[in-house]
């Protein structure tokens, strides 16, 4: 049984690790400025075949357990290398010993238990480096950035393991702007260890407990400028007098992420201000109190008063015993000199009225986010509360009525930006109080379906972004910049509403299209911003964007943001790209070019049918389509005339009087049809043609020069063509008055030309001995 199971799991192993090898890597992809993307291809090694050409690599995300001495040895113009979360465990001694030109190196969430200086002694360029995330307890054996004189930005630590701080670890840092140290479980550390890094802008500490912040506060106050400490508890913080040198502390901001306090922790943290006289501005974000407000700040003057705080963040404060708490009076004197306070997120519903008149130097609240009603707000905003406030952010809490809430902060007299955006206003009243000085409002999000004159005249800025508007029409002088993007808005509102408009954001509603002349319009506008709108790319509009480059200079969103909607063959294009047909542009001369060309083309035709006699063409084809609908042949009854005589108007002599006298005038006479004589008048000719060949027996055609010159008769006789020629039999008699040449006759007469090469015809002799037969020939054949 063991050794069938064993055979099993080998026989599965093998199979995965087939698989494992058959699944190649995607190659790495290179542009042409040297930037190198190979993120999650699943790369086992670094790619073979880098050269100089690469400028940044980045292989973050994959399985490159190993990086060889070799594997980079091309890349001696790399300044980029990106190897986060790739698994690496071991690096050789002189794996970057050709990458002198590198500044930003990422090693971050590797595997590297142990961390060699000989790594980064080549580096000499290097400005950034991130070892964060890798298992090791310490910054290696010896100093790792000694020789990295020009490192700006360092990130070590880990969650778990990184135990110890020691003196040599930062040595030879001078430049270092930026340093995060992440250490949660730190066990150790030494005194000095980071007092020689001078002039360092931001340091942030993770610190689980507190016991080594007090060391760390001696060590960087004399050379931080802000200090972060995240993720630490100070539920039980104790502070003692620091040892520090007298030199005054560049601190300037001071920001807890994250942190765990207590009224009591929050009172011994007061302690340092009189070690940071520099200190401005102090930050709270995602921290907890585990107290009820019962704070006794300390009776010096300098902790009475903040210092020189000017300003205080606090950012998704969490109290879990608020409904315990206190209303605030013991850090009433604390604040007297604030001019910010932003308190977001912290389920703030009322700022008591004895509070707000404490805060005499305050000139900006931002109360985001929070619980303010127009009831509280009332008490809040109490007469000679807040009296230097400029600006008050009341964005996304439960105010319901614009009329109410300007009326409150009438004793605002100061104020001149309120932003009472992501309320739920709805309706707007016709006219509104406000404060006297307001200059900037911000109403977007706040479900407006129209603006009225509640709006106060004296703005300078309106936002009014992501509402229901579908129009605006309200006269603003003295507005220099509207927000309006997000409406319904169809076209740009009238230019003569804001005779001073500097900027103008309408992004994303339903503007199909503007002109040259709505632009122009706006005296001073320099921005405009309307973008992602409808586009209708019609010839007027794409002319006017493509012909006036100054477009480019007012659209700052030209031109990825403008693209057609209509017409559907350019729908998702680029407005700048779009290119309209020459019929949708020019209606009105591509019309008339095809007027144009229609006359050449029919007088042309009318040209080639004049030459080639298409008129007589198409006059036989109606006359043949006459006779096709009339009966082949008249019934014998009907029969009245010997012969039908076709001749040309000019020989009418020779017929008339030498003809007509022969034939009708025998014995037995001959009756004849004669155009002239026998026509049946007001009946139409081609009628009369046909109805006198079906009554006749014969049909005589007296040919002469004439009678070609003629068209053979002016046409007029020639449509008895198709009845005639249509039945196979002798009823036409051609007479010859004068010698005809065959290849005289034009061609469009096919039929006479088939009948003189087939039938015999009688020609007139001149000698008049020979004329009798021709007479008594005639007769015969009128007999046959």
């Amino acid at each position: 049984m063991l050794p069938t199971l064993w055979n099993f799991w080998t026989v599965v192993a093998m199979i995965g690790l087939l698989k494992e090898g058959c699944s190649a890597p995607e190659p790495l992809s290179c542009a042409a400025a040297g930037v190198c993307d190979g993120r999650s291809r699943s790369f086992t090694s670094i790619p073979s075949g880098l050269t100089a050409a690469v400028k940044s690599l980045d292989l973050s995300d994959n399985k490159i357990t190993y990086i060889g001495h070799g594997d980079l040895r091309g890349c001696v113009n790399l300044q980029t290398l990106m190897l986060e979360s790739s698994g690496i465990n071991t690096i050789e001694d002189a794996a970057f010993d050709s990458l002198g030109s590198l500044e930003h190196l990422d090693l971050s969430n590797n595997h590297l238990t142990n961390l060699s200086s000989s790594w980064f002694r080549p580096l000499s360029s290097l400005k950034y480096l991130n070892l964060m995330g890798n298992p090791y307890r310490t910054l290696g054996e010896t100093s790792l950035f000694s020789k990295l004189t020009n490192l700006q930005t360092l990130r070590v630590g880990n969650t778990v393991a990184f135990s110890g701080i020691r003196r040599i670890d930062f040595v030879g840092l001078t430049s270092l702007d930026e340093l995060e140290v992440k250490a949660p479980g730190l066990q150790s550390y030494e005194p000095n260890s980071l007092r020689s890094i001078q002039d360092l802008r931001h340091l942030t500490l993770h610190l689980r407990e507190h016991a080594f912040l007090l060391q760390v506060l001696a060590d960087i106050l004399s050379s931080v400028t802000y200090l972060e400490v995240r993720d630490t508890s100070l539920n039980s913080f104790h502070f003692s007098e620091l040892s520090v040198d007298e030199t005054t502390s560049p601190m300037k901001k001071l920001a807890f992420r994250n942190a765990a306090l207590t009224d009591k922790s929050f009172n011994e943290l007061l302690k340092l201000l009189p070690y940071t006289p520099e200190l401005s501005e102090v930050e709270f974000d995602d921290c907890t109190l585990n107290g009820v407000g019962d704070f006794h700040p300390s009776e010096s003057d300098v902790v009475r008063e903040l210092g020189k705080v000017q300003t205080v963040t606090i950012r998704r404060l969490h109290i879990p015993n608020f409904y315990l708490f206190y209303d605030l009076s013991t850090v009433y004197s604390l604040l007297k000199k604030v001019k910010r306070i932003t308190v977001e997120n912290s389920k703030v519903f009322l700022v008591p009225c004895l509070f707000s008149q404490h805060l005499k130097s305050l000139e900006f609240l931002d109360l985001s986010e929070n619980l303010m009603v127009e009831e509280y707000l009332k008490n809040s905003a109490c007469e000679d509360a807040w009296p230097a406030l400029q600006t008050l952010v009341l964005s996304q809490n439960h105010l319901r009525s614009i009329e109410k809430t300007g009326e409150i902060l009438l004793t605002l007299k100061n104020l001149t930006a309120l932003d009472i955006s992501r309320n739920s206003f709805h309706h707007m009243p016709d006219t509104c109080q406000w404060p006297p000085k307001m200059r900037f409002l911000n109403l977007s999000s706040a479900r407006i379906q129209v603006i009225k004159a509640c709006i106060p005249q004296t703005l300078e800025v309106l936002d009014v972004s992501n509402n229901n508007l579908d129009s605006f029409s309200l006269y603003l002088p003295r507005l220099q910049e509207l927000y309006i993007s997000r409406n319904k808005l169809k076209t740009l509102p009238d230019a003569s509403l804001f005779p001073v408009l500097l900027v103008m954001k309408i992004r994303e509603n339903a503007i199909s299209t503007f002109s040259k002349d709505q632009l122009d319009s706006f005296p001073k506008l320099g921005t405009l911003e309307a973008g992602d709108n409808h586009f209708v790319c019609s010839c007027e509009f794409l002319s006017f964007t493509l012909e006036r480059p100054a477009v480019a200079q007012v659209l700052v969103d030209w031109p990825d943001s403008y693209l057609c909607d209509s017409p559907p063959r350019l729908q998702g294009q680029r407005v700048q790209d779009a290119r309209p047909s020459v019929l949708e542009c020019h209606q009105a001369a591509v019309v008339c070019g095809i007027c144009l060309a229609l006359l050449v083309l029919i007088l042309l035709v009318c040209g080639l049918c004049h030459h080639f006699h298409g008129l007589w063409y198409l006059r036989m084809m109606w006359a043949w389509l006459q006779a096709k609908r009339k009966p082949k042949r008249a019934p014998c009854r009907d029969v009245c005339y010997d012969a039908f005589v076709s001749y040309s108007e000019q020989d009418s002599y020779w017929v008339e009087n030498l003809m007509v006298q022969q034939l009708e005038n025998s014995d037995p006479p001959f009756k004849l049809c004669l155009h002239k004589r026998d026509f049946v008048p007001g009946k139409w000719i081609i009628d009369n043609i046909i109805d006198s060949i079906e009554k006749s027996h014969k049909t005589v055609f007296v040919l002469s020069e004439n009678f070609v010159r003629s068209e053979w008769c002016k046409y007029e006789l020639d449509f008895s063509h198709f009845r005639l020629f249509d039945e196979s039999n002798d009823a036409a008699i051609l007479v010859l008055l004068e010698r005809i040449e065959k290849k005289a006759v034009p061609q469009r007469f096919c039929k006479l030309r088939k009948i003189m090469n087939t039938k015999t015809y009688l020609e007139w002799p001149l000698d008049e001995a020979q004329q009798e037969m021709f007479w008594a020939n005639l007769r015969t054949a009128i007999k046959s």
